[in-house]
């Protein structure tokens, strides 16, 4: 199957899986073999056929998803097959494959040769293998001349594509090739087998390629299935620097039950984790403006010093680690230091304050001077920092403040209250705008009535100018 045939796209998909098995094995005490994994487990193809393909390699775009719920693949030869033909060009196949799969008695073949070669792919032309077959035992085509042809297909050279019809047909004495007529073949059923090959030939893929991609879809499918909470903080970490990936992978998890825990400073690490078999606590590298080196600085801290106790205790501690005032305020808007047992707005309005008595007495310990609260003993040094009673922020605002550092709403929306109105009314979502990553278009058509719901998060006034005719 051409298994060491993988290109760069895989590699992000290789690096989930492997954090995902790391995260199994510390959770649960199971080290999974990849290589040993039932490819017939009717569980994980059930997943596939409902189009519950989000984060599983190749087969999340929404088209893929409804290929899949179409295709009902029940096997790994339906996975390459399907990841062969949803590429424009193929994609004209896809009713003629499906047609087939599910109606075996429809199938038909040009001539008697053509059916052991492509009955795996339901009397379709899939893939550049299955041509080079053709040649081979329509036409006596040698193992070297057809991969000539593959590579002419591959290249879109038409016209050498063009030049090899008459030795299909005819055969070449001189160059060895028998052609069709002579195999017994009649000579309108070999061009219009020729003519399929040419227009499958536009866009030819290779079923060894393939192969390597429904592998990788089989496995991040299976660690979806049986380990989600686990594969799904594996694959947001993956896309940490991008938001929304992150936002589209937690209303993922959200559907599939899992819990998203909101940032905190002593329960998180940099990326995302399984806190439960049923929650995934949010990485702190996620929140915007922390660089990675802060998150290891805090989380190294954590490790040799304890949990934090209070806000003082985390500025005191990180004081000169790359910590700032920017940093501390990112922290308190995620929620990362609601453990802590202050609101957000008390916390935002006396941080500052923290900072800079810190920052003071680190000078002054430096400079080995004693100030007027060191002739106290320590439990009697007067607190120079009062708290405020000032409640906390409006739920709109601790939502937005969420929004500004997480670029996701964490603790809820702005909208929840008007979820069924919504779901009542709207027929389509932002998403549905979003060109589709293999075919490029969105699911929306030009000129389509459709009706979204969502809130208005910016309004701009313009004065029309006076030469355009406006007054």
């Amino acid at each position: 199957l051409g298994l060491l045939k993988m290109d760069f796209l895989a590699l992000r998909n290789l690096t989930v899986i492997k954090d995902a098995l790391d995260r199994i094995e510390e959770n649960h005490g199971v080290k999974l073999n990849m290589s040993e994994l039932d490819m017939s487990d009717p569980a994980v193809y059930e997943l596939l056929s409902e189009g519950k393909t989000d984060g599983v390699f190749q087969l999340e775009s929404t088209g893929m998803k409804n290929f899949m719920k179409e295709l009902k693949p029940q096997s790994l030869e339906d996975i390459i097959a399907g990841i062969s033909l949803y590429r424009p060009g193929p994609m004209d196949f896809i009713p003629q494959y499906i047609r087939g799969k599910n109606n075996p008695d429809s199938i038909t073949y040009d001539c008697p040769e053509l059916e052991s070669i492509l009955e795996p792919t339901y009397g379709c032309i899939v893939y550049q293998e299955q041509v080079m077959q053709i040649v081979r035992d329509l036409a006596g085509y040698t193992l070297g001349r057809s991969d000539l042809v593959r590579r002419a297909m591959s290249k879109k050279k038409q016209a050498v594509m063009e030049k090899e019809r008459h030795n299909f047909i005819y055969g070449n004495e001189e160059e060895n090739v028998a052609g069709c007529i002579a195999k017994g073949i009649d000579e309108s059923v070999a061009s219009h087998i020729y003519d399929t090959m040419m227009d499958f030939a536009k866009y030819a893929f290779n079923k060894s390629h393939a192969a390597c991609y429904a592998f990788v879809a089989f496995r991040t499918a299976y660690l979806k299935y049986y380990y989600p909470v686990e594969f799904m903080a594996a694959l947001m970490t993956s896309v940490l620097d991008n938001t929304t990936k992150v936002a589209q992978y937690i209303v993922t998890c959200r559907n599939m039950g899992i819990e998203i825990l909101p940032p905190d400073i002593n329960e998180g690490e940099g990326t995302f984790t399984a806190a439960s078999d049923s929650s995934i606590r949010y990485g702190l590298s996620a929140i915007k403006s922390l660089g990675r080196p802060v998150i290891e600085a805090i989380v190294e801290e954590r490790a040799n010093g304890g949990r934090f106790k209070d806000i003082k205790d985390f500025i005191s501690r990180l004081s000169g680690k790359e910590v700032n005032k920017r940093t501390v305020e990112s922290f308190i808007k995620s929620g990362a230091f609601d453990s802590f047992g202050l609101t957000r707005k008390q916390m935002m309005l006396v941080y500052g304050d923290i900072m800079d008595k810190v920052s003071s007495e680190r000078k002054t310990e430096i400079s080995g001077q004693m100030s007027l609260f060191d002739m106290f003993a320590p439990d009697e040094k007067p607190d120079e920092i009062t708290i405020p009673d000032v409640g906390e922020y409006t739920k709109s605002e601790l939502l937005a403040m969420e929004k500004e550092v997480l670029g996701i709403y964490a603790s809820g929306h702005p909208l929840d209250e008007y979820e069924g109105l919504l779901n009542k009314n709207v027929t389509c979502t932002t998403a549905d705008f979003i060109p589709d990553d293999e075919t490029g278009m969105p699911k929306v058509n030009d000129d389509e009535r459709v009706i979204v719901g969502g809130m208005i998060a910016e309004c701009k006034k313009h004065t029309p100018r006076a030469e355009y005719g406006f007054s």
